[in-house]
């Protein structure tokens, strides 16, 4: 089955190394644009420590070739590909399908 896909920005809206918070579905998404290319990924925005809507407050970090968002709270890391937690995988948060097309921010509903 083919996923929905909901235009939320322009990719210009989202300054390259930082992240934005869109509601999908009513849920909150955290949506970062990493340093390089038109790339875009996309994880809940809720810190599952502190339930807490923040993550897309917090600062990319690369670690052994992947990206991952330090939450601005406490600094635990959340994959921005798998939604997995560095520190204890049982605080892992959902990951959602996003893409750029013709300059638009889409993400999987």
């Amino acid at each position: 089955m083919a996923s929905k896909f909901v235009k939320i920005c322009q990719l210009e809206d989202i300054a390259p190394g930082t992240g934005v918070c869109a509601l999908v579905n009513g849920e909150q998404v955290a949506v970062f644009r990493p340093s390089k290319g038109e790339e875009v990924l996309a994880i809940s925005n809720t810190d599952p420590y502190f339930q807490a809507n923040v993550l897309s407050r917090g600062l990319i970090v690369e670690h052994q070739g992947e990206l991952w968002v330090a939450s601005p709270l406490k600094k635990q890391r959340f994959n921005l590909t798998t939604g997995a937690c560095m520190e204890d995988e049982q605080f892992n948060v959902k990951a959602y399908k996003a893409r750029v097309t013709k300059g638009e921010v889409e993400i999987a509903a």
